[in-house]
């Protein structure tokens, strides 16, 4: 039987909406595992065997998924796969200093002011609304930063990789994270890098904030995201302008 996680985590939820709250009220390559598109392999070191190819220059692992869908063994402008990387807003492709409401890409300043992927007349700005739930690749931090082939996973491609491995909070050379086990022997890391809320990194090394690529459709200032700590796993739904992480995923062709 297996585990759906939306929504399991108490913990989680209440850290989010917590914050959300208090800013709603208030106005990091060259390992080879995580090599730029034009560096060399290294000589075959591909990060303990969890490599099985690239795209573009990117390393991924084939973790024997029914989708056949790929894993990206780092972050997007991480340098190891234990490095945070770079923090997005959902629906921004470059990272910044400050993330709230004022600096969002797709937002006037509020969450009632929505300027893009809005499916409510009382969340858009003057009544907008275009019932975009699904990033486009011109909005996804994956694609635009690694090409075309790379994106943000979708919620359930999230749930396939839980559902499809062993699950362990663990350290990996020093940083804490989250540790994807597959049946075929090849393994994940992600790292529990927190979030970035107005000009600070919170809950780094405690929490791990991972950005799907599905809106929250119930309140589309908000987007899916897979969160983490040391007790609990689960997919739950994030205010949109926060800064979290990406990891990657690519379909490659089968033969």
């Amino acid at each position: 039987m297996q585990h759906e996680i939306i929504k399991n985590s108490s913990i989680m939820q209440n850290f989010s909406k917590a914050i959300a709250a208090m800013m709603l009220t208030v106005a990091v390559c060259f390992a080879a595992g995580c090599r730029k598109p034009d560096e060399p392999n290294n000589g075959g070191n591909n990060n303990g065997g969890n490599v099985s190819n690239n795209l573009n220059g990117h390393d991924y692992v084939d973790l024997g998924l029914p989708s056949g869908t790929l894993w990206a063994i780092c972050n997007v402008g991480a340098t190891t796969p234990e490095d945070y990387g770079d923090y997005y807003a959902w629906g921004e492709t470059e990272p910044k200093t400050t993330y709230n409401w004022n600096t969002y890409k797709y937002a006037n300043g509020d969450y009632a002011q929505l300027t893009k992927y809005c499916n409510k007349i009382s969340c858009g700005y003057n009544g907008f609304t275009d019932n975009l739930t699904i990033l486009l690749s011109e909005d996804n931090a994956a694609t635009v930063n690694w090409g075309v082939g790379w994106r943000i996973p979708t919620k359930d491609e999230w749930q396939e990789l839980y559902n499809n491995t062993t699950v362990t909070w663990t350290m990996q050379n020093e940083v804490n994270g989250l540790l994807f086990t597959a049946r075929n022997g090849r393994s994940l890391f992600l790292p529990a890098a927190g979030c970035h809320l107005g000009e600070e990194i919170s809950e780094a090394s405690d929490y791990g904030e991972y950005w799907s690529s599905l809106l929250y459709t119930d309140w589309p200032e908000y987007a899916w995201c897979f969160c983490f700590d040391s007790g609990d796993t689960g997919m739950d739904y994030y205010v949109r302008y926060c800064g979290r992480t990406v990891r990657p995923v690519c379909s490659m062709a089968k033969n």
